[in-house]
C-alpha cells in the first residue's frame, strides 16, 4: 500500500497548530463535499481529506503518524507498518471516524479496526460526517436572536425543515453547531452534527462593520449649521440624538452601545448627510439668494 501524506492532504505543514488545521479541514471539506461539487473525483478527495483530519486532529494518532513520518517516508511511497505496530502504540479501535464511507487501508494498517484477527468485513462503530450548511439572517435577527427556519436538501433529494436558534449578537461566519443533525453513524455510533455558517443579509438602514453598526442620517442645512435634536433610528428603536452646531457633513456621532449585543457590545455610529432641499418657488429661491449674499466669501471647495 502506499504512504499518505496527511499534511500535503490538508494543505498544511507538519508544524501546523490544532487551530490551522482546523480551518483547513473546514475550507476543504465545504469546497469538495459531494452534495455541493459533483466533479469527478470530488468524493474520493472529501474521504481523504476526512481522513487526514481524523488522524491530525487527534493529538496521539498525530504523535504516532509523525513518528512514522519522522522516518523518511513520503506521500506515494510504497509502505508496510513496521512489526507490532498496533500493539506498541495500543491503537485497536472499533472506528470513531468523522468521515463518509471507509478508511483507507493505509490508515486501518496504522490504527486498526478492519486488519486485526476475526475483524474483516466486520461492521465498524463510526460517528456520521458532519454537514456544512449555510444560513442567511437578517440584520434584526442576528441584533434580537431568534429562531429560523432552514430548509436543508440531502444527498438523495429529500428535503428536511429544521428550526434554528439564533444567539443575539451574532456575526457573520460564525457557525452553530447542531448537534446529531449531520451525516448518520455507522454501527449504532452517532450521528454527525450540522454546522451551519451565518451571513447577514444587506439592510437598508444600516451596515455592519464588526459589532458596530453604521447609520447615515440625512439632516437639513439649517440643522447642521444650528444644532438640532432628531430621531434616529436604532436596532433597538427609535433615540433622539443632538447634532451640535456646526456640523458637517461626514461628520461621525457615536451611540454608545447600540451595536450588535455580545460580551463587549458594538456602538452605533451616526454619519451625518446634509442634503439641500430643492427651490421649487419664488420665496424659496429669495431665500437661497439672501443666504449667498450673507455668505459671500465662503467657497465650500476650499
Amino acid at each position: 500500500m502506499e504512504f499518505k501524506d496527511y499534511y500535503e492532504i490538508l494543505g498544511v505543514k507538519p508544524e501546523a497548530t490544532e487551530a490551522e488545521i482546523k480551518a483547513a479541514y473546514r475550507k476543504l471539506a465545504k469546497k469538495y463535499h459531494p452534495d455541493k461539487n459533483k466533479d469527478a473525483g470530488a468524493e474520493d478527495k472529501f474521504k481523504a481529506i476526512n481522513e487526514a483530519n481524523e488522524v491530525l486532529r487527534d493529538a496521539e494518532k498525530r504523535r504516532a503518524y509523525d513518528e512514522l513520518r519522522a522516518g523518511g517516508y513520503r506521500g506515494g511511497e510504497q509502505f508496510r507498518p513496521p512489526p507490532g505496530w498496533n500493539q506498541s502504540h495500543g491503537f485497536d479501535f472499533g472506528g470513531a471516524g468523522a468521515g463518509d464511507g471507509d478508511f483507507s487501508d493505509f490508515f486501518e494498517s496504522l490504527f486498526g479496526g478492519r486488519g486485526g484477527p476475526g475483524h474483516r468485513g466486520a461492521p465498524r462503530a463510526r460517528r456520521g460526517g458532519d454537514v456544512h450548511a449555510h444560513v442567511q439572517i437578517d440584520l434584526q435577527t442576528a441584533f434580537d436572536g431568534g429562531r429560523t427556519r432552514l430548509a436543508l436538501q440531502g444527498s438523495g433529494g429529500e428535503e428536511r425543515v429544521l428550526e434554528v436558534k439564533i444567539p443575539a449578537g451574532i456575526q457573520p461566519g460564525q457557525v452553530i453547531r447542531l448537534a446529531g443533525q449531520g451525516h448518520p453513524g455507522m454501527g449504532g455510533a452517532p450521528n454527525g452534527d450540522l454546522l451551519l455558517e451565518v451571513g447577514i443579509r444587506d439592510d437598508a438602514r444600516f451596515r455592519l462593520d464588526g459589532r458596530n453598526v453604521l447609520h447615515v442620517l440625512p439632516i437639513a442645512p439649517w440643522e447642521a449649521a444650528l444644532g438640532a435634536t432628531v430621531p434616529v433610528p436604532t436596532l433597538a428603536g427609535t433615540v433622539e440624538l443632538r447634532i451640535p452646531a456646526g456640523s458637517q457633513s461626514g461628520r461621525k456621532l457615536r451611540l454608545k452601545g447600540r451595536g450588535l449585543p455580545g460580551a463587549h457590545p458594538g456602538d452605533q455610529l451616526v454619519e451625518l448627510s446634509i442634503r439641500a432641499p430643492i427651490a421649487d418657488t419664488d420665496a424659496q429661491r429669495q431665500a437661497y439668494e439672501a443666504l449667498r449674499e450673507q455668505f459671500a466669501g465662503y467657497d465650500p471647495r476650499h
